[in-house]
């Protein structure tokens, strides 16, 4: 049974070059939700060395992370705006 997922527009053109480049690597179609599906299994390969989850769990508690909604509505939002608040956050800093 397939199930939709709502993906903000950056990480859906990503999960797209991704595909892509899955694709050109193995010389036939990947689809996107096998891409998804490889980048699960690189994630799980990767996580499964020991100093590789402690390290990237680390990473993890110290990232300032958003809210999912908030990320939602920042990576759905035109550039400009988003061009907007870079430059009124440099002109702070």
């Amino acid at each position: 049974m397939t199930k939709t997922v709502n993906l903000p527009l950056r990480v859906h053109e990503d999960l797209v070059k991704v595909s892509e480049e899955l694709s050109l690597m193995a010389k036939k179609p990947i689809s996107l939700s096998m891409a998804v599906d490889l980048l699960m299994e690189i994630y799980r390969a990767y996580l499964n060395n020991p100093c590789a989850l402690d390290a990237f769990s680390q990473q993890l508690r110290s990232l300032n992370i958003m809210p999912p909604e908030e990320f939602d509505k920042y990576w759905d939002e035109p550039a400009k705006t988003k061009k907007i608040k870079q430059t009124t956050k440099n002109k702070k800093g």
